[in-house]
């Protein structure tokens, strides 16, 4: 959780929102990469990509 609030704390100073949705994005796409590592949908995802 430290580091989230390093992140957090870096785009109030900085003034960097727009950041905000690249990071949310990136976040979304490694848990849906690591959710399906060992599905069947695998292979699909991987296709995408």
């Amino acid at each position: 959780m430290n580091r989230f609030g390093e992140i957090i704390n870096f785009l109030k100073v900085r003034k960097k929102w727009w950041l905000t949705p690249i990071i949310f994005i990136l976040i979304l796409l490694s848990l849906v990469l690591v959710l399906t590592q060992g599905s069947v949908l695998a292979p699909f995802i991987y296709a995408i990509f």
